[in-house]
């Protein structure tokens, strides 16, 4: 049986924790992100664990 190869996307977008959830960022971060007002900014700055029914899918694309 070939090894599972960990999906290259998926791990550049997500981390494990130490605890096993998955962390991810905030959509609307990056792309165009100086044009938005300071509270926004500080709103979508905190990384956030994605739901159970993501996580889930997510885990088996980062081979976990």
């Amino acid at each position: 049986m070939p090894k599972m190869k960990t999906h290259s996307g998926a791990k550049k977008r997500f981390k494990i924790s130490g605890s096993g959830k998955v962390i991810r960022q905030r959509a609307r971060h990056v792309h165009k992100f100086q044009e938005r007002t300071s509270s926004q900014a500080r709103r979508l700055a905190n990384n956030v664990e994605a739901s159970a029914p993501d996580s889930k899918k997510i885990k088996k694309l980062l081979g976990k």
